[in-house]
């Protein structure tokens, strides 16, 4: 019988991990021909951070989610079920059931979810259907990727901009709700503007029996076409979750976009008229996490006690598919 007398939500602790290898934009000038100049101008990146060959999404993942749950106060065996958005999984079978194993969260259901950039948001939407019904009561949510793997370092256009790192929030039952609104869209006919696809080769295992064997090739992007989506895209959807949560931009106390680019930042923020001391970034540290972006931006801001319980949170991933998504929520019990 389902639990009707808990339907709100509260988000209750963050967690963040990334790879102890830097890479600033002098050094990656020497590999391939860029300059600091060039990257900080378009980008505003200065830094990312890089996994190597031993470092995993499960591992960072893990680090992540484990700082989450200490901040909720709760333990490993309360998990209820976790929730994983990650592109760039260990395992194509999915990920998300070894950080189970991994945290011992032996109750917990386990899943992956893809959506690349807007994974996150995707997550926690789907995550709070899950506490909305009285199902389960306490859900960790990680937006984890490396996408290092599968970035073509020949390519300053791309290569620049991608670094790897994992978040983590844990949601719970409340008796107040403090997840104020949310909207979703996809748009698959611009799928091709950003993609990271499979490069399937013909091989005949007997005549007039042929199978698909490949791998994926790496990250391709249309720069202009992306930007041009997330600049009118963004402002959109922010406003549609705003008024499904009866809000207005001057109430939001932080904006909180997928760490993409500072010049889509500055931009979203600009046509929103919030002012640039309310929007949260470290992009210039990171790069562009793709699905961890959000949750270690957050967890970031709460430890260095920029986000205090009460605050009110305008979040929106953005990023292949193409899809695009946001949520608002009120930071805390």
């Amino acid at each position: 019988m389902l639990n009707q007398l808990q339907t709100g939500i509260a988000i209750t602790g963050s967690g963040s991990a990334t790879p102890v290898v830097s890479l600033d934009n002098h050094g990656l000038s020497q590999w391939v021909e860029t300059s600091d100049e060039w990257i900080k101008a378009r980008t505003g990146i200065e830094r990312r951070r890089l996994a190597d060959a031993q470092v995993s999404v499960s591992q960072l993942a893990t680090e992540a989610a484990k700082n989450a749950i200490a901040m909720s106060g709760i333990a490993p065996t309360d998990l209820d079920l976790i929730v994983l958005a990650t592109s760039t999984p260990d395992d194509l079978f999915g990920t998300a059931s070894q950080i189970q194993h991994q945290l011992g969260a032996s109750k917990a259901v386990a899943f992956d979810l893809t959506a690349a950039c807007s994974g996150f948001v995707f997550a926690l939407a789907t995550a709070a259907q899950f506490i909305r019904t009285g199902v389960y009561q306490n859900v960790l949510v990680i937006g984890a990727d490396i996408l290092s793997r599968w970035v073509d370092w020949s390519d300053r256009g791309t290569c620049i901009l991608f670094g790897d790192g994992a978040g983590a929030i844990v949601m719970q039952a409340n008796t107040s709700d403090r997840l104020l609104g949310f909207e979703l869209r996809s748009d698959g006919t611009q799928n091709n503007c950003l993609q990271l696809a499979y490069q399937p080769q013909p091989k005949e295992l007997l005549p007039g029996v042929t199978v698909a064997q490949g791998t994926f090739h790496p990250i391709t992007m249309n720069g202009k076409e992306v930007y041009r989506f997330a600049v009118q895209k963004v402002p959109e959807v922010i406003e549609k979750a705003l008024h499904r949560a009866n809000l207005t931009a001057e109430q939001v106390d932080w904006l909180l976009l997928h760490q993409a680019n500072q010049r889509i930042l500055d931009a979203v923020a600009q046509r929103l008229k919030i002012p640039n001391e309310r929007v949260l970034s470290n992009l210039a540290n990171y790069g562009n996490t793709s699905a961890a972006s959000i949750p270690l931006a957050l967890d970031e801001a709460v430890r260095q006690g920029k986000v205090q319980p009460g605050n009110i949170i305008a979040t929106s991933g953005f990023g292949a598919g193409l899809s695009w998504g946001a949520a608002i929520f009120q930071w805390g019990r």
